[in-house]
């Protein structure tokens, strides 16, 4: 039975309850919370990943060092991620997301007032700026253990895809707002850049907004006490072997991470914000959409092969987005990857969840994201430089067979393997 909601305003009690209701059945409040705080902080991103590649390009930055501090953000995300995997079961869960809501309100003040490129490169490194559409941030391991344990084992892909499509869906609107600043400094006859830099405010809100969401969950959402062991004991194998391959599907996408699709198409077509805003508000919905019917699909034919046979035309659609020679056939292919790229991200992370033991799920979060955001951050660099020598796709291209290579090893090696779904 999901536990009675204590300390919180009707508005917000009845928000939850409701939430409950449009959740699988077995949800508790705590399911609802976080699908809550994932949607706030999608939100966020979509904004910051479509305003940053503007932002920088306006303080006069290059492709190259808008890469890397690109780079720096991915890197050290991934650096916080494995601290809070591996020794974040020490700590409370929610001590561990409140830190982090505290880290995100600095990071978007730091982007707003700083100018200058060490200072920004700084701040990204040690912030939780996300320049993709989807989650690389510290709040992932602890976000995805206490996730799962919100319902039963038989609706794991289910809240998994929920959670994913409102942080999906957020984004997109997040994406469409980053127009905004534009229309803003027209109507206040004020420099752009200024306006662009209100919506690193925008995130620094919602960074404080995520706290106040994360100060109501119950204590259900904190493990059992349970000996001192390793962070990673009955599962080390399995999750070692996730972790490399996804690595490999990481590197390949951090060459096409939103912020840098954004720079492509302004140098390629010259496209203005506004445009960029509109097309990524259309690219990240249809990705929303369809990680609902992720779940369903992975039902009926299993979470490896909904991972493989809907990842695999979503790369081929990339590399054809990359060679196209006008901006309608190329956003064409990119919106037909979008309808497909994020199927397999529901399915992925209730695999691994499904695949370890409770008291290992954060650390095993951890350590298959962290080797992803490392991956993911140096391609950036390397896209950043292949930008100031051509507008020609080569980043879309690399990323289309990298991650194709990825699909064909994830299959080989796990396609038969499925998880214990009573864990």
């Amino acid at each position: 039975m999901p536990e009675r909601v204590k300390g919180s305003q009707p508005a917000v009690a009845d928000a939850l309850r409701y939430g409950v209701r449009v959740l699988p059945s077995t949800a508790t409040p705590d399911a609802a919370r976080l699908v809550a705080t994932r949607a706030a902080r999608g939100f966020a991103d979509g904004i910051a990943s479509v305003l940053l590649a503007s932002h920088l390009t306006r303080l006069g930055f290059s492709a190259l060092e808008v890469g890397a501090i690109v780079t720096a953000t991915l890197l050290g995300s991934a650096l916080l991620m494995l601290a809070v995997g591996l020794a974040g079961h020490r700590w409370p869960r929610r001590a561990v997301l409140l830190g982090a809501s505290a880290l995100m309100f600095l990071t978007g003040l730091g982007f707003f007032s700083a100018t200058r490129f060490w200072p920004l490169l700084a701040i990204a490194f040690v912030g939780t700026l996300n320049p993709s559409s989807g989650d690389v941030t510290l709040f992932l391991p602890t976000e995805q253990a206490v996730l799962a344990e919100t319902v039963a084992p038989r609706d794991r892909t289910e809240i998994f895809a929920w959670y994913n499509l409102a942080g999906a869906l957020a984004g997109a609107l997040g994406a469409l707002a980053a127009g905004g600043p534009e229309q803003l400094a027209r109507v206040m006859q004020i420099q752009v850049d200024q306006a662009e830099r209100l919506g690193f405010i925008v995130y620094a809100i919602i960074g404080a907004i995520s706290a106040v969401l994360y100060r109501e969950l119950s204590p259900a959402v904190e493990p059992p006490p349970r000996e001192k062991t390793a962070a990673l004991a009955q599962s080390r194998s399995v999750v070692l072997q996730l972790a490399t391959l996804f690595s490999l599907d990481s590197f390949g996408g951090g060459f096409i991470v939103q912020s840098l699709l954004v720079l492509w198409l302004f140098r390629r077509f010259a496209l203005p914000v506004t445009t960029a805003a509109a097309i990524f508000f259309a690219v990240n919905l249809l990705g929303a959409i369809s990680q609902l019917i992720s779940a369903r699909v992975a039902q009926r034919i299993g979470h490896v092969r909904t991972m493989v046979y809907t990842h695999l035309p979503s790369n081929a659609f990339v590399i054809l987005a990359g060679v196209m020679p006008t901006l309608p056939l190329a956003v064409l292919f990119l919106l037909l990857r979008s309808a497909l790229s994020q199927m397999d991200v529901p399915a992925r992370q209730a695999y691994v969840m499904a695949m370890v033991p409770r008291e290992e799920r954060a650390a095993a979060a951890s350590v298959t994201n962290v080797p992803r955001s490392l991956a993911a951050a140096v391609a950036p660099l390397i896209a950043g430089a292949l930008l100031d020598r051509t507008t020609y796709g080569w980043p879309l291209i690399c990323a289309g067979i990298l991650k194709a290579a990825y699909d064909l090893l994830l299959f080989a090696q796990f396609a038969h393997r499925r998880p214990d779904e009573a864990a």
